[in-house]
């Protein structure tokens, strides 16, 4: 995991953008990796509880670091950025775009592109919503001609037996997070308060373990 660092410290007004399945499969991973860890340590013999206890040394901060690590954290001030292995903080007056396309980015007015690690882009959720956001519009349709689907239930309401349609469009939720984040940026960008210098905080209490872990293997493995 990671410390925040003193000069751009996590309040507790910042929303908070984060995976919910990356964080699931991070902690199945975590779970897996322990057991046969832990198992090895015990019930291995010769050098297989120190190339155990060096994979997992190698292992964990990884599977953290891409998994549970990523955040995007907001307020009215920066956006911060928790990614694998860094730690971007952005005051809004810096962003210069937020870009969505097979991934999900923040660009600075330098031009400098960092990656959404925490809001993950997924075609599938994109094509469900697309299908979604069709059959809504042909019931709103429907409704707004009176036939369709609320005749033949009754006037009960169309698509939904008696639900309403909405009437924005469907979005995925990695789409809705960044509509409002650039909801965020027109607001907060030229305001005062909004205003610095975009930082960037390498996470070596990520990569210090993994890195120690990695050396330890290697050197197990060559000595064998």
């Amino acid at each position: 995991m990671t410390t925040p660092e003193p000069s751009t410290p996590a309040t507790a007004k910042d929303r908070v953008h984060r995976s919910s399945a990356g964080i699931a499969g991070g902690v199945l991973l975590l779970a897996i990796t322990a057991w046969l860890g832990i198992d090895a340590i015990v019930a291995g013999h010769g050098r297989t509880p120190w190339l155990a206890l060096a994979a997992m040394i190698l292992v964990v901060p990884l599977i953290v670091a891409f998994t549970i690590r990523p955040a995007v954290q907001v307020n009215d001030e920066r956006l911060r950025v928790r990614n694998p292995f860094r730690l971007i903080v952005l005051p809004w007056g810096e962003v210069g775009a937020l870009r969505s396309g097979y991934s999900n980015e923040v660009v600075s007015k330098a031009g400098t592109k960092y990656q959404l690690w925490a809001v993950p882009v997924s075609l599938r959720a994109r094509k469900r919503a697309a299908r979604q956001e069709a059959r809504n519009a042909a019931d709103r349709a429907a409704g707004a001609s009176g036939g369709g689907r609320r005749g033949g239930l009754g006037g009960l309401g169309s698509g939904s037996f008696g639900g309403a349609v909405p009437s924005g469009p469907t979005r995925a939720q990695a789409d809705r997070v960044m509509d409002d984040l650039r909801d965020m940026l027109e607001e907060r960008g030229g305001k005062q308060g909004a205003q610095g210098e975009v930082t960037v905080r390498w996470a070596y209490e990520v990569a210090g373990p993994a890195l120690a872990g990695a050396l330890l293997l290697v050197i197990l493995l060559a000595t064998g």
